[in-house]
């Protein structure tokens, strides 16, 4: 029984996968820049203020009006902004980007893991992190596409606010790394390889 144990854990050795520095590197880069994009859209959501135009701040949680004499006045109503279908356009914006930081917090755990506990499952868990960290790209992405249309008639480039840009740069950088975390998962493990696993 013993014989078959250390058999077994040799053989478990000889299948444990060896990564050069370099690829260690290039993965502990992916997992902290996915993490700076999921944190990045957790503020901007949280936040939600995307777009000031004409003395209107249009957000995912209110809608507010700015004047001089008496500052911000924010609504939850969003009706009250006048702009057709805003009130539901905005329940789905911000569900999608709800979902997408879900999302994205579950890739970024099997990234992780995938690197602290190194198995012969490691590259498959880091494959489906990737994956999700594309569908939360979309959910994103879509979420901000959907912001835009509903107030297409009041967008200007220099409107956008500092969060609308946040989420944005996170839409990137979760595209980013998701496509290089595949594509170096692809490099250095070939897939017909995981199959023969």
């Amino acid at each position: 029984m013993t014989a078959i144990a250390v058999q077994a854990q040799r053989l478990l050795g000889q299948w444990r996968p060896h990564r050069s520095f370099f690829e260690s590197f290039i993965r502990t880069l992916i997992i902290v820049c996915t993490a700076l994009a999921m944190v990045l859209s957790s503020i901007s959501i949280c936040d939600g203020h995307w777009l000031l135009a004409e003395g209107r701040l249009f957000g995912l949680w209110h809608f507010c009006t700015i004047s001089n004499q008496t500052g911000p006045h924010c609504l939850r109503d969003l009706s009250q902004a006048h702009v057709p279908g805003l009130a539901v356009g905005m329940v789905l914006a911000r569900s999608m980007g709800a979902l997408a930081v879900v999302a994205a917090i579950f890739g970024l755990e099997l990234l992780m893991v995938s690197q602290v506990c190194e198995d012969l499952h490691s590259r498959r868990k880091w494959a489906l992190g990737c994956v999700l960290l594309l569908v939360s790209f979309v959910l994103s992405s879509a979420g901000l596409l959907s912001f835009v249309i509903l107030l297409r008639n009041q967008v200007t480039l220099t409107g956008f606010t500092l969060m609308f840009w946040c989420q944005f740069t996170a839409s990137f950088l979760l595209f980013l790394n998701a496509m290089s975390g595949l594509h170096v998962n692809s490099i250095c493990q070939p897939w017909g390889q995981l199959r023969e696993y």
